[in-house]
Parts: structure tokens; sequence; C-alpha cells
């Protein structure tokens, strides 16, 4: 496996060949990757397919349960955030480079799952009579990518415990929304999703405490700094504690958290 194996999936624009190139890049060992360097040049836009319509957030329709349309479009809306996570794991193994075996490994690791995940939905959206593509997107995920490529203490306090952590806080409600209506095939994916996106941010938690360390900063402190530098202080809650504490959230910054959503 070498950085360009990686940066070919990462580019790869057809979500069956992006997910065929993981699987492989999964079957292989990425501790060798350690030894590589090169340029990390910006990507503005990675590989991804002409559908669907990429769109301000602001823009995409609001759709209830009830119809298998407002469903379909709740799964095919996961699914691109999940397909934006393949990514996401492809470039923090390809961008950041010296860095310690363990964390080319845990980040197509964590490649490998999204993928399963994107699979899972995919086929789901399938059996709705729909298909990846059909209903317009947003791309607010990679844009945070852009904005974190240049420090991998960034990108790891920013991604993982931030983006991905939001799937933490919002998938119970959705599972209950779905439970209510009758849709227990997607509930049960949104389970498997929600169990092992907890370990996805426990790693995002890991390899920050670990720059934080070599560094010489306070990751408690250091946070939230960052959240108010690049997010405005992050997303509102609610917030998931129980699972950001499984996720390796200390309790300072779970305090500041609960202090965001009014106590």
């Amino acid at each position: 496996m070498t950085r360009d194996d990686i940066h070919s999936a990462l580019m790869a624009v057809d979500p069956a060949d992006k997910c065929r190139r993981v699987d492989e890049l999964a079957a292989e060992d990425a501790g060798m990757l350690a030894d590589e360097t090169g340029e990390s040049p910006a990507i503005p836009v990675p590989g991804q397919p002409s559908r669907p319509l990429l769109v301000h957030p602001a823009k995409l329709p609001r759709r209830g349960l009830g119809t298998v349309e407002g469903r379909a479009a709740l799964v095919h809306a996961i699914a691109h955030i999940e397909f934006n996570a393949i990514n996401l794991g492809l470039d923090a193994a390809w961008r950041f480079t010296g860095m310690p075996p363990d964390f080319y490994r845990d980040w197509l690791r964590v490649a490998a799952d999204e993928t399963r995940h994107f699979r899972l939905l995919n086929e789901r959206l399938g059996e709705l009579g729909f298909a990846y593509g059909d209903f317009d997107a947003h791309n607010g995920l990679w844009e945070a990518a852009v904005k974190t490529a240049h420090d991998v203490l960034v990108r790891m306090a920013l991604v993982p415990r931030v983006l991905e952590a939001r799937g933490l806080d919002v998938t119970p409600g959705m599972i209950k929304r779905l439970t209510g209506a009758g849709d227990r095939e997607t509930v049960a994916i949104l389970e498997i999703i929600l169990e092992e996106e907890v370990p996805h941010v426990a790693i995002g938690t890991r390899w920050f405490r670990h720059y934080c360390e070599q560094r010489g900063e306070d990751p408690d402190a250091l946070f939230p700094h960052l959240l108010e530098t690049y997010m405005n202080g992050g997303p509102p809650g609610p917030y998931n504690f129980p699972d950001r504490r499984r996720a390796g959230f200390a309790e300072p910054e779970l305090d500041y958290l609960r202090a965001r959503d009014g106590g």
C-alpha cells in the first residue's frame, strides 16, 4: 500500500469503485505508510459522482417521515454523510505524513467501517425504490476537511470530535422518529451505525490528546478554543452526553457543551 493508492481511492468518482478500493486498502497493513513522505496539496472537492447535486443546506426541503419518499430522503441524507465520512477517513490517512503507524491503521479502519455503513444505507434506499443521487445534498462535511487540512491536531479536534460526534447526538432522535413511523429496517441500520460511531469519535479523541501532549497543550482548554475559532462554538445541543463520554470526552469538555446547551 502506498499514499498514491489512498489518493486514488479518495479521488474515485463512482461510489461502488470507491468502496471497492477501500476494501482493498483495508485488507493490507497501513502501518507502512508511516515511512512515506510527500506533498499533500489541498483538495477542494474529493472524488464524488455528479449526483447528488450539492446545494446550500437551507435549500434542502424538509420532509416528514409519513411517506416512503420522506423516509428515503432521510436515508439518503445519512448515506451522503457516510459517503463523505469515507473520504474523510481516506484524507486523514493520505494528508498527514510522518504519523505513527497506528494513526494510518485507525483511519483506514474508519474508512472501511464508513464504507460498510454506506452500503447498508444504499441497499435500504434501493428497497425504498430510490438510489444514492436521487435527492440533493450539501457539502458541509468536506468544507470542514478543507478548513482543517493544515494541522493534524485541528483535524482530530474538529472532524471526528465535532462532525462525527454530531451523529451521536442526532441519531437517537432519528431512531425514535423512524420507530414511530414503523420503519424497523432503517432503525436496525441506524442502531449499528450509532454503536460503531462511538469508537470512531474515540479515535479522534485519542489522536487529539496525543498531539496535545506532544505540543504541550491542555486538551480540555484547547478544544473549546478551537470550537470558538473555527466553528463559532460548534453545533448547538442537545448533546448525547453518555455516548460522548464513552467516546472519551473529558468532563471539562462536557461541561463546556452543557453550558452551551443551557445547563
